[in-house]
């Protein structure tokens, strides 16, 4: 509480002497530093237990009871310490963006480099990024919220802490910055890449000067582009599309089989953990993350493999290995499943980039298998994944711009442009939305790259309620309801039957005539005078249809009901624009608001 006075104290500092911009690129460079170290400790978490694990002189299969531990360990913190649930990933973020005004709370700050780092650090087969992404965003959101931003200004530092996040993970800040417009900030203004750029940088930073080289993920080209394999770059763009596909379908069935299993948490977490011992077993690479032997196959030195069971050595050392890692393709998203679905915290960014480079290796490895056909065996591994990046989570710049970078240059950017580009053409032709978010953005929880859409999704039908609306029942009086017109502005009246529930409206159009009949007030029935409203709309209902209602009906206010069915005030159709039209002109460039 000390630190967060000491910080607004020096904020209030920093407005009297600092432009608006100024403070916020200031902010921003905070938030990169705060997500960049964040990045790191978990990385550094995860490298320490992975060490811890190797060095156990027990058994050369102990490890493999690692991943059981890992998931028991992260159910018992997330039951005990983070009361029974934790949103995860990116969706989390999407939604926090979108419907609580870019609000995360300060516990995902932290919860996530602990629960992520015991189910990767400890063997679960899933990757860190989304808990990075969702630590980064939180620590953006945080910083902003006491640095008292408006809700442009959060979510703007939100995305700051992803890049920055994501940047320091991949030590590729050009894919951070590519990341945040491409996942989470549907509306991209010119003037909000800066910020980006030095939240990325400085993240990007922390990790070059912290981490030692081994720890961080990039790779060397053995060969160079060539023309005369594009085809091959084609086909494996297709190839890619569909194991995306297969990625997202498989990951979520398995996940969702797992996780809405009625059964004990600790029990689900135990026969998850043996799920995975057994698969680990036959399969070594599906281990944890998986970046090491992702090294291997994509610098093209993956000569050998751990065949445990020496059921692949009988066919032979090339097609063992083809068939090997084939299997592995199709394994990893249910690895993923089953370690996210048995109560670990984790990502698929990871398992698709693991999922891609063995689809590369397998790719060149068949078609090498042939007399006639010799391509680059570490070239078509990066290349690929790319591909399934791009296909499973919906990224196709990053992919492109991620594999470009942590090969240390541009030599592939062709091939990753073709294979990501197909594949992410092929799965957008089948899916609209990604398998994270797409439940999220059919309910409207989400923004999507609609304006319209997005305009609506932001706005709560309970903020808009005109609640200060009399009522009157079914069974009183005209002189009763004139008596309330007398005191009153409105005119249009709700009407209630004998058990409070919503019953009608009466308009003071419709009875202005009777309104100068006294003589009728004590005879004239208030049941006699109510008509049905052109629609009603519920408290629960989402904007998109609040407006579809207006268009149909051509009304100017609708009664809103709760689910009970009792009224709970009117929405006024103007006051609908005026929102709309407020948040649209909210939306501004960074340096507009300066100039103004």
């Amino acid at each position: 509480m000390r630190i967060k006075i000491i910080y607004q104290y020096i904020i209030q500092f920093l407005r009297t002497r600092l432009s608006r911009v100024q403070l916020i690129m200031l902010i921003a460079t905070f938030v990169g530093l705060v997500s960049g170290l964040a990045a790191v400790l978990l990385k550094t978490l995860v490298h320490y237990l992975q060490h811890w694990i190797e060095e156990i002189p027990v058994s050369r299969f102990s490890y493999l009871l690692f991943p059981a531990i890992g998931l028991l360990l992260t159910v018992f913190i997330v039951r005990h310490f983070f009361s029974g649930h934790i949103d995860k990933g990116i969706a989390m973020v999407l939604k926090a963006i979108a419907r609580k005004s870019s609000f995360i709370p300060f516990s995902d700050t932290y919860r996530h480099v602990i629960t992520s780092s015991i189910t990767v650090g400890l063997g679960g087969s899933a990757g860190l990024e989304a808990p990075i992404v969702a630590t980064g965003s939180a620590v953006g959101s945080n910083i902003s919220r006491i640095s008292d931003l408006n809700y442009r200004e959060r979510t703007l530092l939100i995305a700051c802490g992803a890049a920055a996040g994501i940047s320091a993970v991949f030590n590729a800040p050009v894919a951070g910055v590519i990341f945040a417009v491409e996942i989470l900030l549907t509306e991209t203004i010119v003037s909000y890449f800066i910020p980006l750029i030095i939240s990325s940088v400085v993240g990007v930073l922390c990790s070059t000067i912290i981490l030692r080289e081994d720890s961080l993920f990039n790779f060397i080209l053995q060969e160079s582009f060539d023309y005369k394999n594009v085809p091959y770059y084609i086909l494996l763009g297709v190839l890619a599309g569909y194991v995306s596909l297969y990625y997202a379908k498989m990951f979520k069935k398995t996940e969702s089989a797992i996780h809405h299993r009625k059964m004990n948490g600790y029990i689900k977490a135990v026969i998850a953990g043996l799920i995975l011992l057994f698969f680990c077993f036959i399969f070594p690479p599906l281990f944890g993350e998986g970046y090491n032997s992702v090294k291997f196959v994509a610098n093209g030195s993956m000569d050998f493999f751990s065949d445990n069971t020496t059921l692949f050595s009988k066919l032979g050392d090339n097609w063992g290995i083809i068939a090997f890692t084939a299997c592995i393709v199709l394994l990893k998203p249910l690895m993923a499943g089953i370690t996210i679905g048995g109560g670990g915290n984790g990502g698929n960014f990871a398992p698709s980039l693991f999922a891609g480079s063995y689809l590369g290796f397998f790719f060149a490895k068949l078609l090498n298998n042939t007399p006639w056909i010799r391509i680059p065996v570490g070239n078509f591994s990066l290349v690929a994944m790319a591909g399934v990046l791009s296909g499973v989570m919906y990224c196709p710049l990053t992919a492109i711009f991620l594999i470009a970078e942590i090969t240390n240059g541009y030599e592939l950017f062709i091939p990753l442009m073709i294979v990501s580009s197909i594949s992410f053409f092929i799965v957008k032709s089948y899916e609209p939305y990604s398998m994270d978010t797409k439940k999220l953005a059919m309910e409207g929880q989400i923004f999507t790259h609609k304006k319209e859409k997005n305009i609506l999704t932001s706005i709560n039908l309970d903020t808009l309620l005109q609640d200060k609306y009399d009522m009157i029942g079914i069974d009183k009086t005209l002189r009763e309801l004139v008596e309330i017109i007398k005191r009153s502005e409105k005119n249009i009246f709700a009407v209630a039957d004998q058990k409070g529930r919503f019953a009608g409206i009466i308009e003071l159009n419709d009875i202005k005539q009777r309104l100068f009949q006294p003589e009728l007030f004590d005879k004239v029935m208030i049941r006699s005078l109510l008509k049905k409203p052109a629609a009603v709309l519920l408290l629960s209902q989402d904007m998109h249809s609040v407006m579809e209602k207006f268009d149909i009906t051509q009304s100017w206010y609708l009664p809103v009901l709760d689910k009970e069915r009792k009224f709970m005030g009117f929405i006024s159709k103007s006051k609908l624009f005026s929102k709309y039209r407020e948040i649209l002109a909210s939306q501004s460039d960074l340096y507009e608001d300066e100039a103004s």
